[in-house]
């Protein structure tokens, strides 16, 4: 069962491959408040894209969850859950706990 932690742990893990890519003085920093999209998000299309690719792909090898995380329901939210990592990481908790 995917915990916080757990979650934390996947898009942390996602930053980190992404940061892997970067210079040093262009660290994404990993807090639960990092922006990820937006005005104030340090990633810019493509990485964001990344991003959710990796985590989906990690959610669905690591715990064989067949989820998309880019659809019709986030997009239509008043706030968006891929805002900080606290958001995304409930926004995955609420989808994976859902009947």
């Amino acid at each position: 069962m995917l915990t916080g932690e757990s979650v934390d742990a996947i898009i942390y893990g996602a930053l980190a491959a992404l940061n892997a890519e970067r210079d040093p003085g262009d660290q994404i920093p990993m807090s639960p408040d990092t922006a990820l999209f937006g005005v104030d998000a340090m990633l810019d299309s493509l990485s964001f894209v990344s991003l959710i690719t990796d985590v989906e792909a990690s959610l669905n090898l690591d715990h064989d969850l067949e989820i998309s995380l880019a659809d019709d329901r986030a997009m239509s939210r008043a706030h968006s859950p891929y805002a900080t990592v606290a958001t995304l990481r409930d926004y995955i908790l609420e989808v994976v706990t859902e009947p």
